[in-house]
C-alpha cells in the first residue's frame, strides 16, 4: 500500500493479556493487533491519522514462562477519581506497600515480530500520506519514540527498526489457529471489545479490518 510501513519488534518478554482471565494474567499466543498498533503510536502518534496493522509476522517459536509480578490489589476507586475532578485539588493516589499483592502470570519468551501496517486518514486536514510516512520511517530509522513502546506491559520494553527491504523469512511453518483473540477496543461504541480468529501460516497472520464480518463483537 502507498501508505505502508514495515517494522521488526523484539524483546525479552511479553504478555498480551487474555481478557477471559479475570485474577492472573495469561498471554495470547501471538501480539494482538491492539498492541502493534500501541507500539506504532508510541513512535509516531497524530490525531489525523489512525493506524491500520495489515499482517504479522512471527519470526520465534512460541514459548511461555510462569513467573510471578508485584500488582495492585484493587483499583482506584471511581468516587476518589470523581471527587479530584470536582473540587480539583484532593489527592488521585494509591500506595503499593499498602496495597501490593503478588500474581502469576503466564508470559511468552524471546519474541519477536513484524509488523506490516498503514494509516488511513481521520478527515481532510493534514492529509499528506507522503510527509506521514517519512516522518515515521525517519524517526524510527533513528530509533525515536515518544515514549517506550512495550509488549502488553511496560516493563517489558519492547526494541524496535525499521525494516526497509523485505521482511525475513519465518522460522514457523505449516498452519495454527490461534482461536479467538482481541482484535482492538471499539472507542466508538461504548468501549466495546471485538475478536477474531487469525490463522497462521507459515508465521504469517493476515489482519481483518475492523468492520469486516469476520470480526466479532
Amino acid at each position: 500500500m502507498s501508505y505502508g510501513i514495515k517494522l521488526k519488534v523484539w524483546g525479552d518478554y511479553a504478555c498480551f493479556t487474555r481478557p477471559e482471565m479475570k485474577v492472573e494474567r495469561v498471554s495470547y499466543d501471538v501480539i494482538t493487533p491492539s498492541a502493534a498498533r500501541g507500539i506504532l503510536e508510541a513512535i509516531y502518534w497524530k490525531p489525523s491519522i489512525s493506524w491500520i496493522i495489515d499482517r504479522i509476522h512471527v519470526f520465534n517459536h512460541i514459548r511461555f514462562d510462569n513467573i510471578r509480578r508485584n500488582e495492585l490489589a484493587r483499583k482506584l476507586a471511581l468516587r476518589t477519581v470523581k471527587k479530584a475532578m470536582n473540587d480539583g485539588y484532593s489527592p488521585v493516589e494509591t500506595f503499593i506497600e499498602d496495597d501490593r499483592q503478588q500474581r502469576a502470570a503466564m508470559v511468552l519468551r524471546k519474541v519477536c515480530y513484524a509488523i506490516e501496517a498503514h494509516f488511513d486518514f481521520r478527515g481532510e486536514e493534514d492529509n499528506i500520506a507522503a510527509k506521514h510516512k517519512d516522518i515515521f520511517e525517519r524517526r524510527a530509522r533513528k530509533g525515536k519514540c515518544f515514549h517506550q513502546p512495550y509488549f502488553g506491559c511496560r516493563e517489558f520494553p519492547a526494541n524496535f527498526e525499521l525494516l526497509e527491504g523485505d521482511i525475513p523469512s519465518s522460522k514457523l511453518t505449516g498452519n495454527k489457529d490461534l482461536g479467538w483473540m482481541l482484535h482492538d477496543i471499539d472507542f466508538e461504541n461504548n468501549m466495546e471489545a471485538r475478536f477474531f480468529r487469525p490463522v497462521m501460516r507459515d508465521g504469517i497472520i493476515d489482519i481483518p479490518r475492523f468492520r469486516d464480518e469476520e470480526v466479532k463483537a
